[in-house]
């Protein structure tokens, strides 16, 4: 099974960095990032754009040696092991949005970007990521790289076949709810047999969880996820299974992928970035897919930051490296290069990101991921959000996929989640 590259993380992990990070020494890293003209870049395939890091080579190779590194593998558990070994640490460093809160309590092992004149940046990037990369303290860790907004793919043919809405724009406004997004799915299979709406209620959960501006863990070290929010969320969850619009699939099989090449699973909530996915993985569906507004109002799924670590020599030049491979246009090719979904709202309107997509049937998408961006609630993401998600998430997938009794299923992931805040010193 192929991974996406912005897979979650396995339970536990977000933890065990904060864990990890915590036991560095405040302010004695030893500088060993960069020497002289040398400057080290780590980040991961993907995770930027190679034409922009290139042409950043060739633009500040007369004052500096840039070496920009892909790490392999498990990117955050190797950094995290680089810096409390404290050699060869990277100057600049990539951040995984989804690990960005494993980060934060431990903002001293990073140059607070507000020193280096991070705040005058600040209103050409969408508010909340902007607010992603900063500690409790206001420290900025993080400068914002990309985003993922959640949009609703789906198979322009066959939802007009079924008799559902199918221009992108009808789409958006008639299935603007979860109620009529689940009442489009019962029609669909009712009209098409053997359709669903959706591969698993996973995409119900994880997306309605994400809608709002809370998670599963607070500002307090206080465990949120059996509060209405995420009741809700689990609500959702059950009804989409109840009302038959969800497949019995695992997401990314080989079965998967053989029922939305045929049209049996012809939509998905999914984020910008799954516009490649989709690509790569049923290409024979070329000029099939639409995208429209998901129901409610956009999620966020994906983004990562560039930071730079207290081993830095010259971080001053580090910084100005960043905001130049960060800024409008390089954001825009970085889209181009590797579909990372530009933070700056000024990319949305720049040609290269207004050219027609056939795989789409020739819709501009930018129109539906562009709003979307910048409708995203801002949540407090919490070290412990990981670990004490994943029970969660495991127990609705058995509801979805193995059939588990609903309350079954619930008092087990609080029974996992009791045991797992106690572990991580979470009040609950």
């Amino acid at each position: 099974m192929r991974l996406s590259r912005r897979g979650l993380l396995r339970a536990g992990l977000a933890g065990s960095a904060a864990t990890a990070l915590g036991g560095l020494a405040t302010g004695c890293a030893v500088p060993t990032g960069s020497t002289g003209r040398n400057m080290v870049l780590w980040y991961w395939d993907g995770g930027l754009g190679d034409t922009v890091v290139e042409k950043a080579r060739a633009r500040y190779g007369g004052t500096v040696n840039l070496r920009a590194v892909k790490i392999g593998g498990y990117y955050r558990a190797k950094l995290i092991t680089t810096m409390t070994g404290r050699a060869h640490i990277p100057d600049i460093a990539g951040l995984k949005g989804e690990d960005m809160a494993s980060y934060l309590p431990n903002a001293d092992q990073f140059v607070d970007l507000r020193t280096l004149g991070a705040d005058k940046y600040r209103g050409q990037y969408l508010p909340w990521k902007w607010d992603q990369g900063l500690a409790d303290d206001g420290t900025m860790v993080g400068f914002p790289i990309d985003c993922g907004p959640v949009a609703h793919f789906y198979q322009y043919d066959v939802f007009r076949r079924a008799g559902l809405p199918y221009e992108p724009a009808d789409v958006s406004r008639e299935l603007n709810t979860w109620e009529k997004f689940f009442s489009a799915g019962e029609r669909l299979r009712k009209r098409i047999p053997g359709t669903c709406l959706l591969t698993d209620v996973n995409s119900v959960f994880e997306n309605a969880v994400q809608q709002g501006s809370k998670r599963y863990v607070d500002r307090d070290r206080h465990f949120i996820g059996d509060q209405e929010h995420v009741r809700a969320a689990w609500a959702l969850a059950v009804e989409a299974k109840r009302r038959g619009i969800v497949s019995d699939l695992v997401s990314g099989t080989p079965d998967q992928q053989s029922a939305i090449q045929d049209g049996k699973l012809p939509s998905q909530l999914g984020a910008s970035w799954a516009t490649n996915d989709i690509k790569s993985g049923v290409p024979r569906t070329k000029g099939r897919w639409r995208v429209a507004q998901m129901p409610v109002r956009p999620s966020n799924n994906g983004g990562s930051f560039l930071s730079i670590t207290k081993a830095c020599r010259e971080p001053e030049r580090a910084f100005e490296i960043i905001t130049w491979l960060l800024d409008a246009a390089n954001q825009a090719q970085g889209f181009v290069d590797a579909g990372l979904f530009p933070s700056t709202p000024a990319s949305y309107g720049l040609e290269q990101l207004r050219e027609p997509d056939p795989f789409f049937g020739g819709q501009v998408t930018m129109d539906v991921f562009g709003p979307a961006a910048r409708q995203i609630a801002l949540a407090y993401n919490s070290p412990f959000d990981v670990a004490l998600g994943q029970p969660l998430k495991d127990e609705i997938k058995n509801v979805g996929v193995l059939g588990k009794d609903p309350k079954k299923a619930w008092s087990d992931a609080m029974s996992k989640c009791r045991r797992i805040a106690e572990h991580l010193g979470v009040s609950h």
